[in-house]
């Protein structure tokens, strides 16, 4: 039962100092966190993703996909070119903020949202290398109990991204000015587009 517990705990803080990084994943979650915009959806997404992926990475599925290390190339061209279009979008926003409505978003925006998490999240090679490989690497070490330990990483990802998400709110006020957004957003636009362009040439 003890190494039980230390090996959950030792998956939950391996998985958490993966996750807890300033990335296009968790700038998503923090804006619609702070906007109220299709948040439960979002943390989901991501926290769901993780998941799979983590269980893939247990189950060993990593070294099946070393095998076509052309797949990284393709879903690195992929994500490099989603988040640079996603940074201008978002480069447009910073140029033309506006104040924060977190109700009135329309339906077709949440829909937006939802594709933009699926894209950020399933395109994002860095995604694979975290989870799929590296995770799965070490619960490999762990022997029997790897799956103890992908159970704590995988709690780890639903922690954060819940936190993240829900407790994003708190900022509203703070951002509730569209000097706020500008800020922000002009952050999101250069990290996005500096990651995209990253993915790409080293593609």
């Amino acid at each position: 039962m003890t190494n039980a517990l230390t090996t959950a705990a030792a998956g939950f803080g391996t998985g958490l100092s993966l996750i807890v990084a300033i990335g296009a994943q968790n700038a998503l979650v923090l804006r619609q966190g702070v906007r109220r915009e299709a948040v439960s959806a979002v943390v989901v997404i991501c926290a769901l993703s993780d998941a799979v992926l983590i269980a893939l990475g247990v189950a060993g599925v990593g070294a099946v996909v070393v095998a076509w290390p052309s797949a990284l190339t393709v879903v690195s061209l992929l994500g490099g070119v989603f988040l640079i279009v996603y940074g201008l979008l978002a480069a447009r926003r910073a140029f033309r903020p506006s104040a924060l409505h977190p109700r009135d978003a329309p339906s077709g925006a949440k829909r937006g949202v939802v594709l933009a998490c699926l894209a950020m999240t399933w395109l994002n090679p860095h995604v694979y290398l975290d989870t799929v490989f590296l995770l799965g690497s070490v619960a490999a070490d762990r022997g029997p109990l790897r799956w103890t330990f992908g159970l704590g990483a995988i709690l780890a990802s639903v922690c954060w991204f819940a936190a993240l998400g829900f407790g994003a709110r708190l900022l509203s006020g703070v951002l509730a000015r569209p000097s706020s957004w500008r800020v922000l957003d002009g952050l999101v636009a250069a990290m996005m587009i500096g990651l995209g362009a990253r993915l790409a040439l080293t593609a």
